[in-house]
């Protein structure tokens, strides 16, 4: 049997599928987390951080991240939001390798292969949580429930109502707008007041 030779677009590294990407909506992240994660990185739930540490001793900024933290993997800071996006299988393999390397420098990772085993099952549960839409916002709650940690996972689905589905909207205002104000007349409804 022949099989038909596969066009470049059916090749495994140009495959899309859906991971997640942090994104930082206002700065907040910068004051909540000891370590914000940097807006566009690869997203994992980063449950694992907190395994072997005894949840109730988290205190601030620690706390903070165990209730509602996504891991990004370049920086290993952490996320409030994450976006869903498409990916190809080559940009996944890259997260699962920069996170293997993450493992093993940071967490004590016995050896690559083992840190790479591990990142596969965190991007795996990444692509888990990409299933919606495209663009759909990812948020995670932590909680510690008869001795075990509890991942508790929200989407925000983008709009498809195009005047509801925006919370902020951006207008542009043209730059030749002139603003005329009557400081006199002003001053004088004032007083008559």
């Amino acid at each position: 049997m022949i099989l038909p030779r596969m066009s470049r677009a059916a090749e495994p590294e140009s495959i899309m599928m859906k991971l997640l990407r942090t994104i930082r909506l206002d700065p907040s992240d910068a004051f909540v987390f000891t370590r914000a994660a940097e807006p566009g990185e690869w997203a994992v739930p980063g449950t694992f951080l907190f395994w072997e540490r005894p949840v109730e001793t988290l205190i601030g900024k620690e706390r903070a991240a165990f209730r509602s933290g996504l891991l990004g993997i370049g920086s290993f800071g952490w996320s409030t939001l994450a976006t869903i996006v498409e990916a190809t299988e080559a940009e996944r393999a890259l997260a699962v390798e920069a996170l293997a390397h993450k493992l093993l420098a940071d967490c004590g990772a016995p050896d690559l292969e083992t840190a790479r085993a591990a990142a596969e099952a965190e991007i795996a549960a990444s692509a888990e949580l990409a299933e919606p839409a495209v663009g759909t916002l990812v948020a995670i709650h932590r909680s510690l429930e008869a001795g075990e940690i509890v991942e508790r996972f929200r989407t925000l689905l983008p709009g498809t109502d195009e005047r509801h589905g925006r919370v902020f909207e951006f207008v542009e205002e043209p730059d030749d707008v002139e603003e005329q104000v009557d400081l006199l007349g002003l001053m004088k409804e004032g007083r008559a007041r």
